[in-house]
């Protein structure tokens, strides 16, 4: 099985080295069950440098006690460095308004990210294997999905991989016999007691018993949805461009009507500010209705205008509403997605028409810069104009809209705004025949 596993890490590309080293640097999620303990005894024979990590919930009394006292013996007697994190879960499942399961899931993985970051660690290996996949096509057809919900749990995600998901329970529990490695058994998991220990005791066990070949049908049909999927985003993501405006965050309502199935399009768009699939239904409802009405997610608001849809923040919790940026960085991602280079220029530079990006003479910048919000009295000089003209006046020549003077945002150099970001330069800071280097913008 090691090598199944080793080919399918080369196959699906789950780390940048094809070759597995002591370099390699991994993150391996042990909880102490039989597929966490395989997982890592894989990665660590496979020759990877591998790093356990154990998330203690709080959840199971001494139990949880005795998971992380078995991963701690375990990881010892392989000279694997151990690390485990201690957590309040179901306070901050309270606090967060969450089910105790999403409140475990989302700390495991938090917690995963920032350890992977402080170790310098390549990736971060979790022990999902096929079964787990099938279980998770199931759930989601059973609360309702689209078709990313039907192709399984992905092998690469981020930093995220799964290296396991070549493989069965039933391989990892006879791997785990052969080489005679020790697991504790989690007794919530032989529980009738959630959703999807009901589907794996009950609803599985049943399928199986009408085609004992339902696991290789279902995933068959997995893999037939995965290629379908990629043609699916294809379409996907040049309807985005054309109806959706990420800087303005608006939605182009005539382009929308005017697309075979609006509503993916505008589910696709939605959903990375908050939106629920109900919500979304509402929206797209709303499409011929009158303008004026309104729609909530936990941090955003959409206003239905007479050709648009307006998408504005909600009031930021931490109320930042400026950003530094150093000479030292080349790509932020808060609050606005940029990367920035700086260019030698040898000739005539071609400036790049494209409103997201623009293009600074390098000299003539003052770092850090500083991305903030507009405030009254703000004025800018417009590139291919001499003069000043107050941030209040061109909004209005441009017909912003209210949420889109809330949401826009302006890169400054000193107390100079260089660029109002995604719409206008300052033309004090354009390229000319003198420049000798210059910076350039871009929203990703």
């Amino acid at each position: 099985m090691t090598g199944k596993v080793k080919k399918f890490i080369e196959e699906q590309k789950l780390l940048e080295s094809e070759r597995p080293d002591s370099n390699t640097r991994i993150i391996a999620g042990l909880s102490g069950g039989a597929d966490s303990v395989v997982l890592l005894y894989i990665l660590h024979r496979a020759g990877y440098e591998c790093l356990a990590a154990h998330c203690n919930f709080h959840l199971r009394g001494a139990e949880s006690d005795r998971d992380e006292q078995f991963a701690r013996e375990l990881t010892a007697s392989w000279n694997i460095p151990f690390f485990k994190q201690d957590f309040p879960t179901r306070t901050v499942a309270s606090g967060r308004g969450i089910s105790i399961e999403m409140a475990a899931r989302d700390l495991r993985y938090e917690w995963f990210e920032q350890l992977r970051e402080e170790q310098h660690a390549h990736a971060v290996a979790v022990a999902h294997h096929r079964d787990d996949s099938i279980e998770t096509v199931l759930l989601n057809l059973i609360r309702g999905t689209g078709i990313k919900g039907l192709t399984g749990i992905k092998p690469k995600n981020g930093n995220i991989i799964r290296p396991l998901l070549c493989v069965s329970k039933k391989e990892i529990l006879q791997f785990a016999g052969k080489e005679s490695l020790p697991y504790i058994t989690d007794s919530s998991n032989l529980q009738d007691e959630y959703l999807r220990n009901k589907i794996r005791l009950t609803l599985i066990p049943l399928m199986q018993s009408i085609d004992p070949a339902f696991d290789t049908s279902l995933l068959r049909t997995m893999e037939n949805l995965g290629e379908t999927e990629k043609i699916y985003d294809e379409y996907i993501a040049k309807a985005k461009e054309k109806v959706f405006h990420p800087v303005e965050k608006t939605i182009d309502i005539p382009a929308l009507q005017a697309l075979a199935s609006p509503e993916p399009v505008l589910f696709e768009i939605l959903k990375d500010y908050g939106f629920g699939p109900d919500r979304i239904r509402n929206v797209a409802a709303a499409i011929n209705s009158q303008p004026g009405k309104e729609f909530y997610s936990s941090g955003y608001l959409l206003v239905k205008d007479r050709t648009r849809f307006l998408l504005s923040s909600l009031e930021q919790k931490d109320g930042k509403n400026s950003y530094e940026i150093s000479e030292n960085r080349n790509e932020i991602r808060q609050p606005l997605p940029l990367r920035f280079t700086f260019e030698p220029v040898s000739g005539k530079f071609e400036i790049i028409k494209d409103a997201k990006t623009a293009c600074f003479d390098a000299d003539k910048l003052q770092f850090p810069l500083r991305l903030r919000k507009w405030e009254k009295g703000d004025r800018f000089v417009p590139f291919g104009i001499n003069g000043f003209q107050k941030l209040s006046d061109y909004f209005n020549n441009h017909k912003f809209s209210k949420p889109q003077k809330k949401e826009t945002w302006l890169l400054c150099s000193g107390d100079d705004i260089i660029w109002i970001v995604g719409h206008r330069t300052d033309n004090r800071y354009k390229v000319n025949d003198g420049t000798k280097r210059v910076c350039v913008f871009k929203l990703f």
